[in-house]
């Protein structure tokens, strides 16, 4: 039987999903992210045997699925940090700088991974891109302030529509914006988050991935970006 296109993706994101078990230990926690990808990697790990001390879930539908597993969920404010988290993204580039919170857990995916010594991110193939900004970036806003930010957006050059019918974990809404410029996206990212009433923006520009696990039809492709000596010491 043919493989259509969404199966290969699938594929693909199974693959990065199974290779990034190989930075899980066992007895130690870890973070898991949210979103199709980040569920195929809990999928995994339940069937791979490792049994970690415990997981730190970016959301709550994460959280069930490790439970579901087997996998004690714990809170990240008894845990302070995590050795590793493991997430998907909307939009991966060369520099391992990402779009994230399609999904809307932008704020709590973004708390974990500064929360973690090392940052593995997995997606198919698609997701790769030469510059940021194809995918609407996420923001999560306090709903109060979805006139001014959307204001300030449009100063930025961007066009923000508000997510119908969602509310994050958080008990926020989410603006999801196209037309930014993101060829300076650490710049961008520290510009929105500074706007008031804006908890998070789906920019891991400050916080990019350390290890990137790209799934393709020949096999997984991983790249991984210089460590930095304050690494860990995160926005």
């Amino acid at each position: 039987m043919e493989t259509t296109g969404r199966q290969r993706i699938e594929l693909q994101k199974q693959a990065a999903a199974r290779a990034a078990l190989d930075f899980v230990a066992a007895g130690t926690y870890l973070g898991v992210g949210s979103g199709s990808t980040a569920a195929l990697f809990v999928g995994e790990l339940a069937a791979s045997g490792i049994t970690p001390k415990g997981a730190v879930a970016s959301s709550a539908d994460t959280g069930r699925l490790l439970a579901e597993a087997g996998i004690a969920v714990v809170d990240l404010r008894d845990v302070g940090r995590v050795p590793v988290y493991v997430d998907g993204a909307d939009e991966a580039d060369g520099e391992l700088r990402l779009i994230k919170g399609g999904g809307g857990a932008l704020t709590r995916e973004k708390i974990v991974a500064c929360s973690a010594d090392l940052f593995v991110c997995i997606v198919d193939e698609s997701k790769l891109v030469d510059r940021l900004g194809s995918f609407p970036l996420p923001i999560e806003i306090i709903p109060i302030a979805a006139v001014h930010v959307a204001r300030r957006i449009s100063r930025l050059g961007g066009h923000a529509s508000e997510r119908e019918g969602f509310t994050t974990d958080n008990g926020n809404i989410i603006l999801d914006v196209t037309g930014l410029d993101m060829r300076d996206p650490i710049a961008l990212e520290h510009e929105i988050d500074g706007i008031a009433g804006v908890v998070s923006c789906g920019i891991f520009a400050r916080r990019p991935a350390d290890v990137l696990l790209v799934g393709a039809d020949a096999g997984v492709e991983r790249f991984e970006r210089a460590r930095s000596p304050r690494q860990g010491e995160w926005p």
